[in-house]
């Protein structure tokens, strides 16, 4: 893979991804806390109704509905026309979309769907050619059809791959480029195989949504499908859509997916109603009265204590970790200087003492009582493959002092300096760099904090470097493709305006270039090179030490999602922290009350 064809992607990736984090709206404060982070989930065990015969019941109630409120309307329903990339569109589209793979709410590890499983090196699935090129090939489940009978076929997923190539049709940010690196195919009845030119992980991402053929082939692609939807691929078929009030969805009688206790086809439900609520405190009543089902309001900690406070009567509220991670950082470029004359960010024992004096426990109850610490990105969304490399640093303020001693007798000064920039428009980091300053002060170090508008901090400040130390946040999406597209952010060799190292770690102008920022650049090549699976991981982890052991960043905690639901009227409501959002397994809900 040529280093040019890698960075369109990774800047495309990532400037989205810091698009997501930078305007997400920050949950307004309590009086005492506020919301942003990790935490806990709570639970609730649903005991299987029996029914009014003699005999028991064999597994869930068939029948019924559920009423989820969103505060969301999509303004189409085509995930790849203008708009489509809303994230409403896909919370929806679980219950008609498939496509290759799927996103386990429990794990957060990528699932087959359409297709018997994933392919890979190790079950040959993937093979790389003698000639560079990369071959990947799909075995589509025998009983996939569509909602009209029609098998779901090597020409849907080729009709899908010609459909995404056109100009005019948003494939989506993560995934668009590689599209066009297919250079030939092969469709059967059930199997697909195609030919990339060069051999990249990012196929996992590939045909997450699948176009029929059949059904869409001569329409007007962008403009036919805003308000209808084609075909449905998944538990439940499109039925009706009142603008300003809902979406209505009912049961896929020709869904392929079997529940294995009676043998009969999903979904448990009849229908799903998506309602609009467009105000946060409407939703909440709305839940307390019963009226809906299932709610994923901003996860704002008075909303939260206000539901948990519901579980004695049936509710059951699940907090989750979510993809969005903030971090500590460093600057290391030469704008770091406009802003403090003074930094040591090129001093590796400063950067080591900051992350010892940093009591992240602390820091994430000054988020929430919700929050948890973070000490690794890849927890945040890739939990199974992390290393957890920053418990290296536990809070130790007589290590932080420790150092800070050494750095001043080796620079020779007398005084050190940091100043913490990040955004002034939220009360979370505004709280989070006051709460720094003591820990700071503590270590012997003159700490200041200067907040910016975000808009200059996410334009000219991150674009020039002109910070000392600061906060923001990126966007994981899980499996290793999401992991190696993480890594490139750091890439020694992509600077901005092209790249997205912002931090200027080891580039041409960085204060650090060693063997660590050259090694580095190398083991990020190597990923975006590598599809095997246990070589990649091997990368991740290697990648992830160099970070920490080099205090490149430091994470801090991960915003949180929350979802609630009656536990009492849905079983088998499981929410799901990552983009496959909280209807991933929206055909195994059921009517607890049935």
């Amino acid at each position: 893979m040529t280093r040019s064809a890698i960075a369109r992607f990774g800047v495309a990736l990532i400037a989205a991804s810091l698009m997501a984090a930078a305007c997400a709206p920050e949950p307004e404060a309590a009086p005492t806390t506020t919301t942003l982070g990790t935490t806990t989930t709570t639970t609730t065990t649903t005991t299987v109704p029996t029914t009014t015969t003699t005999e028991a019941r064999v597994g869930n109630p068939f029948g019924g509905e559920a009423i989820v409120a969103d505060d969301q309307e999509p303004p189409t329903l085509n995930p790849f026309a203008p708009g489509g990339d809303n994230f409403i569109v896909r919370i929806i589209g679980q219950a008609y979309f498939t496509g290759v793979f799927d996103i386990d709410g429990r794990t957060l590890e990528l699932i087959p769907e359409v297709v018997t499983e994933l392919p890979t090196v190790a079950n040959g699935g993937v093979v790389v050619n003698d000639d560079g090129t990369m071959t990947v090939n799909y075995t589509i489940r025998d009983e996939a059809v569509w909602d009209d009978g029609v098998p779901i076929s090597g020409d849907d997923f080729a009709f899908t791959l010609e459909t995404l190539q056109s100009p005019d049709v948003d494939a989506g940010y993560q995934v668009e480029d590689v599209y066009g690196w297919i250079e030939s195919f092969e469709a059967g009845p059930k199997t697909f195989s195609y030919t990339l030119s060069r051999p990249t992980i990012l196929y996992e991402q590939l045909f997450g949504i699948l176009i029929p053929k059949h059904a869409v082939e001569g329409t007007d692609f962008l403009n036919d499908w805003n308000d209808t939807m084609w075909p449905s691929g998944g538990p439940f078929r499109f039925s009706e859509w009142e603008r300003g009030d809902h979406i209505t969805v009912e049961r896929n009688e020709n869904y392929w997916k079997i529940n294995p206790e009676t043998g009969r086809n999903l979904p448990f439900l009849d229908s799903v109603e998506f309602r609009f609520i467009p105000e946060s405190e409407e939703i909440i009543r709305a839940f307390k009265a019963r009226e809906v089902d299932i709610i994923q309001p901003p996860p704002f900690v008075p909303s939260i204590d206000s539901l948990v406070a519901l579980e004695d009567d049936g509710a059951d509220v699940q907090v989750r970790t979510g993809p969005v991670w903030e971090h500590l950082n460093f600057q290391f470029g030469p704008g770091r200087f406009e802003m403090n004359p003074d930094s040591m960010n090129a001093n590796l024992d400063f950067r080591r003492a900051v992350a010892y004096l940093i009591d992240r426990d602390a820091i994430a109850k000054v988020v929430s009582d919700y929050t948890e610490p973070l000490t690794s990105y890849v927890d945040a969304f890739s939990p199974t493959l992390s290393g957890y490399a920053w418990d290296r640093y536990p809070y130790d303020p007589e290590k932080a002092k420790e150092l800070i001693d050494k750095v001043k007798a080796d620079e020779g000064v007398d005084a050190i300096t940091a100043i913490f920039n990040t955004t002034g428009n939220g009360d979370i980091r505004i709280r989070v760099g006051e709460a720094l300053k003591p820990l700071f002060e503590a270590a012997g170090i003159e700490y200041k904090l200067e907040l910016q508008d975000s808009q200059l901090f996410f334009g000219e400040t991150l674009e020039n470097g002109t910070w000392d130390i600061g906060e923001w946040a990126w966007v994981g999406s899980p499996g290793l493709a999401g992991l190696v597209s993480t890594h490139d952010i750091f890439d020694p060799d992509s600077p901005p305006p092209d790249g997205s190292n912002y931090y200027r770690w080891g580039t041409t102008d960085s204060s650090v270039r060693d063997e660590h920022t050259e090694r580095f650049a190398e083991v990020r090549d190597l990923m975006n090179e590598t599809v095997d699976g246990d070589e990649l991981e091997a990368l991740i982890a290697e990648a992830e030490d160099i970070l920490a052991d080099q205090m490149v960043i430091l994470p801090l905690y991960s915003r949180i999602v929350m979802g609630a639901v009656w536990a009492d009227e849905i079983g088998n409501f499981v929410m799901n922290s990552s983009q496959a959002s909280y209807a991933w397994n929206i055909e195994e809900w059921y009517r607890a009350d049935l």
